[in-house]
């Protein structure tokens, strides 16, 4: 339900390229004054409040349902957490509160984003279009300038792999597969990430071209078959080392996923994942040599 009501640029701005978006949002807010009208501004602000409206809204009153259907914005993400997706029968694993307010001011980022990309005088057009690949629906971000988008709020570490363009080697969320579905469905060559840093504010456009792609309709047909299939399929990934101190722990691929404690029930001997409280947060320890001198997480 991203930026609904933002499909037609003012008119009596020249049209603009995605080659200077970022530069031209920067603008926005260098005491530089705005072409557009007031009446103009006045209405995509107040789509933009309507759009925080909803996505709030969302977060406070509706629950979380477990969903069993193949998606495009899940299709890069391991074969292992598909079949669990699909096959394993659990409720929904509880979203801490700080979390979910984290997710909810990353959704108003991107909101943010697609406002400031209209009012600087960009077409910001087909916001969460269906699409379907292979049977399989999706709902793309929207089209800037004739260049298929996913806009992306991000960590500082996560926003690193945007702007040096790493991401085609270190992509944990199937970033890459998600928006080569929603090019491929139609029928575009070229896509980009528009991407935030939630701390920082600064902004980077990400190009992915074609010979970045994968194929979504082949990923599509192995996924159809593998989610069917009575094997579980491997581990996504293997664990880490936990610095300097002989343990090994979860990667972050698998920190997010609502199904780590059944895909690494044999960690520790058999015990399980064992969670201890550091400074930084929770540490997911799946193989210990040393015991941590920080307090264990019995119940989490």
């Amino acid at each position: 339900m991203r930026g609904m009501g933002l499909a037609c640029p003012p008119l009596f701005i020249d049209m603009k390229t995605i080659k200077t978006l970022v530069e031209d949002i920067y603008n926005l807010f260098s005491f530089n004054p705005v072409t557009m009208s007031e009446e103009e501004v006045d209405k995509y602000i107040d789509n933009f409040g309507e759009m925080v409206k909803l996505h709030t809204k969302k977060f406070l009153y509706d629950e979380e349902s477990v969903d069993k259907k193949l998606r495009l914005s899940q299709i890069g993400k391991p074969d292992r957490q598909l079949w669990f997706n699909i096959n394993l029968n659990k409720e929904r694993e509880e979203i801490p509160p700080s979390t979910r307010i984290k997710f909810l001011y990353g959704y108003i980022l991107e909101e943010f984003l697609l406002m400031c990309a209209a009012i600087a005088g960009h077409d910001v057009k087909d916001q969460q279009k269906e699409v379907d690949v292979g049977g399989v629906i999706g709902h793309q971000d929207c089209v800037i300038d004739g260049v298929l988008v996913d806009v992306k709020s991000a960590s500082t570490s996560s926003f690193r792999k945007f702007k040096q363009h790493k991401l085609t080697e270190d992509d944990p969320f199937g970033y890459i597969a998600q928006i080569s579905a929603y090019a491929q469905a139609n029928g575009l060559k070229e896509a980009a990430f528009l991407a935030i840093d939630k701390s920082t504010g600064e902004i980077v456009l990400t190009p992915v071209h074609s010979m970045e792609f994968i194929n979504a309709e082949a990923r599509i047909e192995h996924l159809k078959r593998m989610v069917i299939s009575d094997t579980v399929p491997d581990l996504c990934y293997d664990p880490v080392p936990d610095g300097k101190s002989g343990n090994f722990k979860l990667p972050v691929g698998c920190v997010f996923c609502s199904h780590k404690r059944e895909c690494w029930a044999n960690a520790n001997g058999g015990a399980g994942i064992r969670v201890f409280e550091y400074a930084q947060g929770k540490r997911y320890l799946v193989q210990i040599g040393k015991e941590p001198d920080v307090r264990e997480v019995i119940d989490w």
